[in-house]
């Protein structure tokens, strides 16, 4: 039965189909992996926006699972470090003398804090920490960085909760060496929601370029780690900035003025504490780190976008 098929098979082509050669439109074919355009690429990230919703929210959900007091935790965590604050600087070392409303200070100081740098150091990870995923699938890498800093606002939300509880009732407690001023609710607390959105910004953008250097080069995380601490002496979050100007270091207290996540504290602690507004210089200083930030931070990752998920 295969007799004729050999036959066939060794025939002279016919004159017609001699040199015949298939051609294939390629046009619509792009290189695995290759990194798209920008304006392409932010597109992409916005057809993924219903993804980046439910998946952080599904693992706030999940998180603490298996710990009997569950979310519980994420509040206990920053009250817990907020009383070892109190106890070792306000009542040991006296850092809070001379400022007014000074648990308040602190406890807008401490969860605010962890806020910004547990949202920073989990998103410069997002990459690197999820390596099976980013070679699994075919999304814009920036989704996993993305997602990370929108779980933990998500996980955030009954700690910001607490913190407004606990600066309501006892922010206020009259210590020694400082005086009190009475706290309640005014349309003041409203300036919260901008700068926390222009804090969002600013966390999303030092993410998305820390997670392709660490990436690159896994070091990074110690840098990350040392790079913190700096930014928790000099963010103000248990002492009054002039405590540096008292002491001749002027050029401490600018390099202060300039942190972001200082114009962060000094902004809510003003609107909260003390029912005002903080300096004009406050909002610009941190808008403009908003904007930079954001903006560079993306390019970055965006500019590496091939190097993602390749074995190092």
């Amino acid at each position: 039965m295969a007799a004729p098929a050999l036959e066939r098979a060794d025939e002279t082509p016919e004159p017609g189909e001699r040199g015949r050669v298939a051609q294939l439109d390629g046009t619509g074919l792009i290189r695995v992996g290759a990194r798209p355009r920008l304006f392409g690429y932010i597109r992409e990230i916005w057809s993924f926006r219903h993804f980046l919703y439910y998946d952080s929210h599904s693992r706030v959900a999940s998180a603490n699972s298996y710990d009997s007091l569950g979310r519980v935790w994420m509040i206990l965590n920053p009250m817990f470090m907020g009383c070892a604050y109190f106890f070792i600087f306000g009542l040991l070392l006296q850092t809070g003398r001379g400022i007014d409303n000074f648990i308040g200070y602190l406890i807008i100081g401490v969860f605010t804090f962890r806020f910004f740098t547990t949202a920073v150091s989990g998103g410069s990870n997002a990459i690197a920490g999820n390596q099976k995923v980013v070679q699994a699938f075919n999304f814009p890498r920036a989704c996993l960085v993305i997602s990370t800093t929108v779980r933990e606002l998500f996980s955030s939300l009954p700690m910001f909760f607490v913190m407004a509880l606990l600066v309501l009732t006892i922010g206020d407690m009259k210590l020694d060496g400082a005086a009190s001023i009475p706290t309640a609710l005014s349309w003041h607390w409203l300036l919260f929601f901008p700068c926390i959105g222009l804090a969002l910004m600013v966390m999303l953008g030092w993410s998305l370029a820390l997670a392709r250097a660490v990436n690159a080069h896994n070091d990074v995380k110690h840098v990350i780690g040392f790079g913190t601490r700096i930014l928790f002496y000099t963010s103000a979050v248990f002492f009054s900035p002039e405590r540096w100007s008292n002491i001749g270091a002027d050029w401490l207290v600018t390099v202060m003025n300039l942190n972001p996540l200082f114009c962060v504290l000094d902004i809510i602690r003003h609107a909260w504490l003390y029912d005002g507004f903080a300096d004009p210089a406050r909002w610009i200083v941190l808008a403009s780190w908003a904007v930079g930030s954001l903006l560079i931070g993306f390019l970055i990752f965006w500019q590496g976008e091939e190097s993602y998920g390749k074995e190092r």
